[in-house]
């Protein structure tokens, strides 16, 4: 259940309306928690090239009676994070390790039993027409989030052309990489707990620019909904210190497949034109185990014959 009084629901509500400063702390509070809960207000502004007092002004602007009120919530939330640790201890003492991977297992079967009960459907076949219609494609994941983002990518890719991964350390890679979006294009924003608002400053801009939004988060309440034209809600809950993400995958097999059946000609001749471009330049000659042929499997391509001859110089004859 969402804690209302905790430091990133409080900044996840109120950061639409924060001045460019504000947003910046929070961005950084976001992503480096377990830094910002030892840095004083001095530290904060100097990492970020702003005041001391515009760090201050910020606390007081989420809730918080002063700097040390909020630094001293950041503290709980890092010794929440580390208590993770120690409950997953008492959870899985004394199991033999089949019982913990069966445990795990039926964890995100419940996730998936979720996700079925709460996706809206309407809200999914908007996102399959709108990655359709778009004229270009971005997608945006970091943290653990940025395999999903690849995964989606790559399947988008072989159904498509003008599919765009955002890859990104810092806030403007993203947006030189996002330069030219506009109202024809979309941009797929991944990202479960804890939020990152690389991620939302990204949505915001292609907002701002008129594209669509489509969103793949865990709840109505994720701030990652505030500039969506759709949202995808998977559940992603922590079984233990590591993020779940079966159901969000699930959600992205689901898209790719819905986009496939929808223009299953287009998927088919991109589909024929790939496997042509292997073949000519035998792409995966030399990277894939061809089981049919385990007589050649076996060669050792360096062992000589009786005449002296290479085995893989006979095998070609």
């Amino acid at each position: 259940m969402e804690n209302k009084n905790d430091i990133i629901t409080r900044i996840n509500e109120r950061f639409p309306k924060m001045s460019k400063g504000h947003r910046a702390i929070a961005s950084f509070i976001c992503e480096h928690d377990d830094l910002a809960a030892f840095m004083t207000a001095a530290e904060i502004g100097e990492r970020l090239g702003i005041s001391e007092s515009t760090v201050v002004r910020f606390a007081a602007s989420i809730g918080y009676k002063g700097f040390p009120q909020m630094q001293k919530a950041l503290a709980e939330r890092v010794k929440g994070k580390l208590n993770a640790v120690e409950t997953m201890d008492i959870k899985y003492a004394g199991r033999t390790q089949s019982e913990i991977l069966i445990s795990v297992l039926n964890s995100d079967m419940d996730k998936i039993k979720h996700t079925i009960d709460h996706l809206d459907p309407v809200a999914f076949e908007t996102a399959v027409d709108l990655i359709m219609e778009a004229k270009n494609v971005y997608i945006f994941g970091v943290r653990s989030c940025e395999p999903l983002a690849g995964f989606l990518a790559f399947y988008l890719n072989m159904i498509r052309s003008n599919i765009i991964q955002i890859k990104t350390n810092s806030t403007s890679e993203f947006l030189e990489q996002m330069l030219r979006i506009d109202e024809h294009d979309c941009i797929i924003g991944i990202s479960f707990p804890r939020y990152s608002m690389r991620t939302l400053k990204a949505m915001e801009f292609a907002n701002d620019r008129s594209a669509k939004v489509i969103t793949i988060t865990d709840s109505a309440h994720s701030p990652m909904n505030l500039y969506s034209s759709c949202n995808l809600l998977a559940r992603s809950d922590m079984v233990s210190i590591v993020d779940s993400l079966v159901a969000p995958l699930s959600v992205i097999n689901a898209l790719i497949v819905a986009i496939c059946l929808k223009h299953p000609d287009q998927v088919k001749q991109n589909l024929q034109m790939l496997e042509e471009a292997w073949n000519n330049y035998q792409v995966y000659l030399n990277d894939e185990i061809n089981f049919m042929n385990e007589e050649t499997m076996l060669v050792n391509p360096f062992e000589k014959d009786e005449t002296g001859m290479e085995l893989d110089e006979k095998i070609d004859e």
